[in-house]
């Protein structure tokens, strides 16, 4: 259809990952001898130690120029998570734009880079593209969020349809981590380069929903949600995820097209449902994981599971606090006459994301690929006898892991309440971009800092805290400015204007990042007879990043709701300052009026907020543009409604 052809041209050009490595923060000094030097610049610190997963807790010296330094290693290239802690509490290193996203810690990322030897190291090979997808669950009750890959040739066949493997992150993990850390996406283009793997979509769901839901009982104990079987994640994985990726996308939807996996919890979440529906799923991954011994009419019949399992891959390291659990669960398999592959490491510190990445690489090649997945599971081998020594997960474990958290910010009806754990702390403030000045925190016995707000409660706002002048990032909160420099936490009402929780049953744009180029797109949904979207550009402020907008902005959320209101146009709205009037690679582009709001003519984000949302309602008062002349021709009829599987 006409319109896909400018569609495709326009996502073409624009919207693929670019494969430039990103730069080391000045923070960081990787040594010629393999040891890394960090830097830390803080005057009001008295003792600052940095904490990276390759070394654990050292110490840090601070130098007549006031900078914080310590020298580790030499370690191996990969990607580590570190923070600092500074006086006590544990600080985002302010320099650094890469970041773990996780419910709980916040740390920094430091990636040493292979120069092509890593699995994960970005190359210069054709790239897949990443869209941020919203749909309404009605499991939940509640919007959910997912992140969904394609495979660079996507938008070149519009007739080919893929498989789909569903890939879960671990406890306390977003949706992101298999992007931002697990790099899936880097791993599959660099096996797809090298016609190793088959084409797939990958989809990244939110493994713990109940993190969306109003406040229950076993929402708000504090304990991370492990429970599987009729639970919330399973229920909208196969009622709502499931279908909305099927109708969204061009999909291959035969269960030997279909595969699960994921890591540490995910590994959990993936496994129960792959057993559960293996009507659905033939491949089953679980990395650094273990599932359920009871599963009706799986373990029991296993001739009957062989048929249906293309591949049963199970892999851990020997030094993570899950193996033990996890052989058990590999001999427990064994003796049911279940097959299986089984993968052990010993070199990757633990349950690590080195891990988590390592066995994906082993898998993708194996997906969708029946000659390759029959002989793996043919040379399958028996799990390790038991020594007795092996370590075990085990409640008191997880009390240790994940200890009861402190709740904030906690939403009221008309208030807001922030909280922050610093026994040893002699002042802490709140900060916010919406008030003049920080406002004073008051300790209880326990050592946890507390300020109520009954003003701006259902704004959209950065804030952080003021830990004896140190700016220190909420870690509490999941939600986190993705700013270049120190990165603050949201606040974010869930029944505020600009929250997709509270949209309802609406259709949902698509947003994707290409964190190379530092660029956002998003497409708005389409009318069953759509119209050329309008041309938004917005163009981040000073010390924000193509994020920034959708975000913290909202503007995919805003766009969403008055596109579903009526309010205004379909929009492709974009942080990229590419000419459009112009030719790509001898493609001639159509001419487009582009509309521009610049975020540093506004202070604050509510009111850039507000901004955009005054434009978005002008252009819906405006007439429809309509479709402009494209190699000779006009565009109009066809459709990119929710149902067109693009």
């Amino acid at each position: 259809m006409k319109f896909r052809k400018l569609f495709t041209a326009l996502l073409v050009c624009v919207a693929t990952c670019g494969w430039a490595q990103q730069p080391t923060p000045k923070s960081i000094l990787i040594n010629q001898d393999g040891t890394v030097t960090f830097r830390y610049k803080n005057d009001l610190a008295k003792n600052v130690q940095v904490d990276v997963q390759f070394a654990g807790r050292n110490p840090m010296q601070r130098g007549a120029d006031g900078v914080w330094t310590a020298t580790l290693g030499p370690v191996a290239p990969d990607m580590y998570p570190y923070c600092f802690i500074v006086d006590g509490i544990s600080v985002m290193d302010p320099e650094n734009p890469q970041y773990f996203p996780n419910e709980g810690f916040k740390n920094s990322l430091l990636e040493i880079p292979g120069n092509g030897t890593l699995p994960h190291d970005i190359k210069d090979v054709p790239h897949g593209r990443l869209e941020y997808v919203s749909y309404y669950s009605k499991s939940l009750g509640a919007t959910n969020h997912a992140v969904v890959y394609l495979p660079p040739n996507y938008m070149m066949d519009f007739q080919k349809k893929y498989p789909v493997f569903y890939l879960i992150s671990g406890t306390t993990d977003t949706e992101e981590v298999y992007y931002k850390v697990g790099r899936v996406n880097y791993i599959l283009d660099n096996l797809l380069a090298e016609k190793k793997a088959k084409e797939m979509i990958v989809v990244l769901p939110y493994g713990n929903p109940y993190k969306l839901l109003p406040a229950k009982a076993e929402a708000a104990s504090g304990q991370p949600a492990t429970r599987f079987g009729g639970d919330v994640f399973s229920k909208d994985l196969i009622n709502d995820l499931m279908p909305y990726i099927e109708k969204n996308y061009r999909t291959n939807n035969s269960r030997d097209h279909r595969a699960i996996g994921g890591f540490s919890r995910g590994g959990n979440q993936a496994l129960f449902n792959g057993l559960s529906n293996l009507d659905k799923f033939s491949y089953l991954c679980s990395y650094s994981s273990f599932t359920s011994t009871d599963i009706p009419d799986v373990y029991d019949q296993a001739a009957e599971t062989n048929k249906k399992i293309h591949l049963f891959w199970l892999g851990v390291g020997t030094d993570d606090f899950l193996y033990g659990n996890a052989r058990d669960y590999m001999e427990f398999l064994d003796k049911k006459g279940i097959r299986s592959v089984k993968e052990f490491t010993n070199d990757k510190f633990g349950h690590t994301w080195m891990n988590a990445k390592y066995f994906l690489f082993k898998t993708l090649p194996l997906l969708f690929n029946k000659k390759a997945s029959e002989a793996a599971m043919k040379d399958g081998q028996p799990a390790p006898a038991a020594t007795g020594k092996e370590q075990q997960f085990t409640p008191g474990v997880m009390a240790r892991l994940f200890p009861r958290p402190i709740i904030s910010p906690e939403y009221g009806d008309e208030s807001l309440t922030f909280r922050f754990k610093a026994p040893e702390a002699e002042k802490v403030e709140l900060e916010c971009e919406i008030l003049p000045e920080p406002l004073a925190m008051e300790k209880d016995s326990d050592g946890v800092w507390s300020v109520t707000m009954n003003e701006y409660v259902f704004e959209t706002f950065k804030y952080c805290f003021l830990v004896d002048g140190t700016q220190v990032a909420d870690p509490s909160n999941m939600y986190l400015s993705p700013d270049r420099g120190f990165k603050y936490s949201v606040a974010n009402h869930p029944n505020g204007p600009f929250n997709y929780a509270n949209q309802g049953d609406i259709p949902h744009g698509r947003t994707g990042y290409d964190v190379t180029r530092d660029e956002a797109w998003y497409m708005s949904p389409m009318p069953a007879q759509p119209t050329m979207p309008v041309m938004i550009q917005l163009v981040p402020g000073d010390g924000d990043t193509a994020e920034s907008w959708f975000k913290l902005g909202g503007a995919d959320a805003i766009t969403d709701k008055l596109m579903a209101d009526g309010k205004t146009h379909p929009c492709m709205i974009t942080t990229s300052t590419m000419d459009f009037g112009s030719q790509n690679g001898g493609m001639p582009m159509p001419s487009f009026k582009t509309n521009v709001l610049r975020a540093d003519d506004y202070p604050t984000w509510p009111q850039r907020r507000r901004a955009l949302l005054k434009l978005l309602i002008k252009i819906g008062k405006e007439p429809a543009p309509s479709f402009p002349a494209f190699g000779g021709g006009g565009f109009g009829g066809g459709g990119f409604g929710g149902g067109d599987g693009f």
